[in-house]
């Protein structure tokens, strides 16, 4: 069987360039490889935010990747990073896949889990008025602790920097799903019976563990599941990324 395509999805306040590394290793093994941008996030993080980011939704975004995913000539692997391993679930209730990776997902309605770390990362945002009508940025402070704990400082002061504007709607819907009347943060987990990776660090503050092990007990196809001991939420620098990359070995070629 040949080698699906592999869909990168990012996440919140991120851009594509965090999956550099991994998209140079699978299309170096032979892999086509695919890493689209998030509407509005490919921006320089010195400009001000769009406008529309005060109002775009999670919707707006599965549609865009899904629309990536309909372009593909057979269905990929999504891979997701927080919010984008949200969105890679709801993408794949949309438009399908051959498999999901997810890493450090962020919740669904029906994976959330309350926590006081979450809240603490993301206080700085949280105590805006009207802070869901308004696009958002994480400060560095609080990015350093809840996002980027466990990564070496000088790795993580450079991420920070490249940090980008994000809608504050979609942050709503992802953590206050009960109030959210769009529902969009809901997924049929009947519609998600494909093969499934979920990984997680045992340390990760904005997306704890909780959530990932609500999403693999919600996954209704064969789901493995991976703790990384010593791990945050960033899993995107040395060793951690190679032991990411190497559960995403064991479950790209067990499912061909």
């Amino acid at each position: 069987m040949s080698k699906p395509p592999l869909l990168f999805i990012h996440g919140m306040w991120s851009t594509p360039h965090v999956w550099d590394w991994f998209t140079d290793r699978y299309r170096t093994a032979g892999y086509a490889v695919h890493a689209p941008a998030l509407p509005y996030h490919d921006i320089d993080p010195a400009e001000p935010p769009p406008a529309i980011l005060a109002t775009i939704g999670v919707q707006d975004y599965v549609d865009a990747i899904a629309a990536v995913v309909r372009t593909l000539p057979e269905s990929p692997v999504i891979v997701g990073h927080s919010m984008g391993g949200m969105l890679a679930q709801k993408v794949a209730e949309a438009a399908g896949a051959r498999g999901l990776i997810l890493l450090s997902p962020g919740p669904t309605a029906e994976t959330q889990s309350i926590s006081l770390a979450p809240l603490r990362t993301v206080f700085g945002i949280a105590v805006k008025r009207q802070w869901w009508k308004q696009p958002t940025k994480i400060d560095a402070e609080r990015a350093r602790w809840g996002i980027f704990n466990e990564v070496p400082f000088d790795v993580a002061n450079a991420e920070i920097a490249k940090l980008v504007w994000d809608s504050g709607r979609v942050l709503f819907q992802m953590s206050m799903p009960w109030a959210d009347k769009t529902r969009g943060a809901r997924v049929d987990y009947g519609k998600l019976s494909m093969p499934a990776l979920v990984v997680v660090g045992d340390r990760d503050r904005i997306t704890p563990i909780a959530v990932a092990r609500a999403t693999a007990r919600a996954l209704t196809g064969h789901t493995d599941y991976r703790e990384i001991t010593g791990a945050g939420h960033w899993l995107f620098h040395d060793p951690v990324r190679e032991k990411v990359a190497a559960e995403m070995d064991t479950f790209l070629n067990a499912i061909g």
